[in-house]
């Protein structure tokens, strides 16, 4: 299996990378010496699945976990974990107060805020 740089994975399109990410597991479940029917059984899905997804087609993102785990690949996604810095999920207080926005700057003929500057 040939290494991509991220800067050549940036020119990829959606469908290659996807491409990729299939070969990637293809390559790993033949690393581990397994047939595309032992692979699929172990993970639950069908083989035509598995099939699909190696081919780069359109499956599911838990399959791609499912294959991960099987494959004992899950550390592969690290970079996504946020750690301390997690994001808050919990739903936005319910309030009568408005909902913070962007402000924009106010159009010169609406600003009557004295000026340091003065034409002579």
């Amino acid at each position: 299996m040939t290494e991509i740089s991220y800067n050549d994975i940036k020119t990829f399109s959606d469908a290659e990378i996807i491409q990729k990410i299939g070969g990637f597991t293809k390559h790993h479940r033949i690393l581990l010496n397994k047939s595309q029917e032992q692979m699929a059984r172990e993970i639950g899905i069908a083989r035509s699945t598995l099939s699909l997804f190696e081919r780069g087609e359109n499956t599911s993102l838990l399959v791609f976990v499912q294959i991960l785990r099987a494959l004992n690949l899950l550390d592969s996604l690290g970079p996504f974990q946020l750690g301390e810095q997690e994001v808050s999920l919990q739903p936005a207080k319910s309030s009568e107060s408005a909902p913070l926005r962007a402000k924009t700057k106010n159009k010169p003929e609406d600003d009557d805020s004295p000026k340091d500057w003065a034409f002579y």
